[in-house]
């Protein structure tokens, strides 16, 4: 760990702040690591803005929170003695969906017993705790971790911000594109299930001498007495792996 927050951004840092803003921003129009980027996230913090260390939380499809990154192990832990204890300054900003900065953690001994002593003895004296928000929407937190009492302010509190709310976006964007392509198979086999059960009308009303509406009702009628999808019972009919007389009776059969 470094000693502390730097707390502001100078021009000397400058161009290392641009590759990191180009290096975030790549996530948004390319395929990426999640866990790669929000490990860098951590680093950017620690190396740009001064911090001890940093670290992630997200939340999971139920709600619950992970640790996902952390600039070193020793952050890794803080942010795991705060689920295990269900308190700290990064589960109260994720909640709440506001920022909680801590300048001295010993003052806040009494609002987080499980969490303070533990941190203090790993030397860890202010957190910046920052939640990961689009909107209304909060998905997990970027948590800075100081060996001072000074938190982060100026131009270091809105890099950091900006960064987080890039990493957001791209969290956000990844989860959308794979509800997209999730959206887009169930639609495709919808299509391919309609092809095979327009096959499988054809074959009954050929078989049956039947109108196309009557072959359908008597292919739903089977697929429910015998609790099989319309789909599977439509492909077996289609491959010739179940016979027209089986769902038409003998009077298709005659």
């Amino acid at each position: 760990m470094s000693d502390g927050f730097a707390g502001t951004v100078t021009p000397s840092s400058e161009n290392d702040l641009l590759r990191a803003f180009v290096d975030m921003a790549d996530t948004l129009v390319d395929e990426y690591d999640v866990a790669d980027m929000l490990h860098r996230l951590a680093k950017y913090c620690v190396a740009l803005l001064g911090a001890s260390a940093a670290g992630l939380l997200l939340a999971d499809q139920r709600g619950g929170l992970e640790v996902v990154a952390s600039s070193d192990e020793s952050s890794r832990m803080l942010e795991l003695l705060q689920l295990q204890t269900e308190q700290g300054p990064c589960l109260d900003a994720y909640h709440s969906g506001e920022p909680v900065v801590v300048e001295d953690l010993v003052a806040q001994a009494a609002r987080w017993p499980g969490f303070v002593p533990e941190a203090t003895s790993a030397g860890i004296r202010s957190v910046h705790a920052m939640p990961m928000r689009l909107r209304r929407q909060v998905i997990g937190t970027l948590n800075l971790f100081g060996r001072g009492r000074s938190p982060l302010t100026g131009s270091a509190l809105s890099v950091a911000r900006a960064l987080a709310d890039i990493a957001t976006i791209g969290i956000l964007q990844e989860r959308a594109i794979r509800r997209g392509e999730l959206l887009t198979e169930q639609l495709q086999h919808a299509l391919n299930s309609r092809v095979v059960i327009e096959q499988a009308k054809g074959v009954l009303a050929h078989a049956g001498g039947l109108e196309m509406e009557v072959a359908f009702d008597r292919l739903r009628a089977y697929s429910r007495g015998h609790n099989q999808r319309l789909s599977e019972v439509a492909e077996a009919v289609a491959r010739n792996e179940l016979r027209p007389d089986e769902i038409l009776g003998e009077s298709a059969a005659d």
